[in-house]
């Protein structure tokens, strides 16, 4: 079934993306800046998206209204949903210039593209700060196609909480200290500000708790209550047996939380559900590509629109476990997180500096890793193991092996060091 989801997402993919990631080929093929937020890591795995995505930020950085604003779309087509005035976009829309930004950096290490468009940045921070409301924002188009009630004030405050913290990651890729320490307190501020205004102590609770607003509280570091907050998610998941109810925001989202909370066993659960909601419905509904909408779409939304499509980063992140550690991947984290009836996953990342290839096939007894670091690199390897556990790589104990360094044992995993080459390694489970 993934296998047929993942060629369901890129033929969706690909016939979105003709001069601009379109959000359907057939109705309203236009530039949304939301819908390219929360699939753009995923297409950043499946393709080079170097030039593209150049072009779409020069795009947004084109419409910019002379008020600062960003608009909606780009190219600029008229539409303005819940914007603040004359052409600028909702807040979690205009996030698009920036955030695109950041994943040229991450994943082609483009400082270039930040230089060019930092005060443009810059200019759209002053008009975001002239627009807040005693500090935050209320109203955005939110967690757009959830199932459950939009926490729409909270995600407003908390996109414009993302706005700061890009512009302060910028200026500090830049060396410009001034405007990091003043857009870093004014990320810190619209942090205390959010937690002031929606988090309910003692609970775990963001405001009205749904899976979205507890996903965004986890996703942006929010919540006091990290333990109670996830176990509100757990319970939401639960009350929907184990489907989401999320929109294109908190879909992402959720995937990114549970890869990092180590639980991945639960992304898989929902990932992997055939009724409705979720993937496996549209491909049981005939889909060959993804929906605009979580259930059939028979009149208005599309049959063909790529929001829903950050799944296919779910893939590479956390089943074969290819991330960046840093800029360009010069250095790689590799952390495949197997789960319980996968018994194997085989795929690979074309990166700037060569093929990144993570091929794993797990029994009751033992884990065995194939895996390809690219030459001029290096790797922070993740390897299921039992503590102390025999750990071999092409037959030999990695102590008698050179270039591979045992850093330590943790959650599960045992942690090496190694530099670029092909690897074959075999631990006891």
């Amino acid at each position: 079934m993934f296998n047929r989801l993942q060629e369901t997402i890129k033929w969706t993919f690909l016939s979105n993306v003709f001069s601009v990631q379109s959000d359907c080929p057939g109705r309203e093929k236009m530039g949304y800046g939301a819908d390219i937020v929360v699939t753009s890591n995923a297409f950043l795995y499946n393709f080079n998206m170097a030039q593209f995505y150049g072009k779409t930020v020069r795009d947004f950085a084109n419409e910019q209204q002379p008020d600062g604003g960003i608009t909606e779309t780009a190219p600029y087509t008229g539409i303005a949903d819940k914007g603040y005035g004359g052409a600028s976009g909702p807040l979690g829309w205009e996030l698009g210039f920036s955030y695109l930004q950041k994943q040229l950096y991450d994943y082609y290490a483009d400082k270039v593209i930040i230089e060019k468009h930092y005060e443009a940045v810059k200019k759209q921070m002053a008009f975001l700060r002239s627009k807040a409301i005693n500090g935050l924002f209320y109203w955005d188009i939110s967690d757009h196609e959830a199932l459950d009630p939009k926490p729409e004030a909270f995600t407003a405050s908390a996109f414009y909480y993302h706005h700061a913290v890009l512009a302060s990651t910028f200026a500090g890729i830049l060396d410009n200290k001034d405007d990091s320490l003043q857009y870093s307190k004014l990320a810190a501020d619209i942090k205390r500000n959010i937690v002031r205004q929606y988090w309910i102590p003692k609970t775990g609770r963001f405001d009205n708790a749904t899976q979205a607003a507890q996903i965004f509280s986890l996703w942006y570091d929010f919540t006091p209550e990290k333990k109670e907050s996830i176990q509100v998610l757990m319970d939401e998941l639960a009350r929907h047996n184990g489907h989401l109810s999320t929109g294109i925001f908190a879909t992402k989202m959720l995937l990114d939380v549970l890869r990092e909370t180590e639980q991945n066993e639960v992304a898989y659960k929902v990932a992997d559900q055939r009724d409705f909601p979720g993937w496996g419905y549209m491909l049981s509904k005939g889909a060959t590509t993804l929906w605009e909408t979580w259930e059939y779409p028979d009149n208005a939304p599309s049959q063909n629109h790529p929001m829903f499509g950050s799944v296919s980063e779910w893939f590479y992140r956390s089943l074969l476990g290819i991330n960046p550690a840093e800029p360009g991947f010069k250095k790689i984290l590799l952390k495949p997180q197997p789960v319980a009836d996968l018994t194997w996953a085989k795929g690979h990342y074309q990166s700037v500096h060569g093929n990144i290839v993570s091929d794993w096939k797990k029994s009751a007894r033992s884990f065995d890793f194939n895996f390809t670091i690219p030459v001029n690199t290096s790797a922070e390897v993740w390897i299921p193991a039992k503590e102390n556990s025999s750990i071999s790589e092409n037959n030999e104990k990695i102590q008698q092996t050179e270039g591979i360094k045992f850093l330590r044992f943790e959650k599960g995993y045992a942690v090496l060091s190694v530099g670029s080459g092909k690897y074959h390694f075999k631990t006891e489970l």
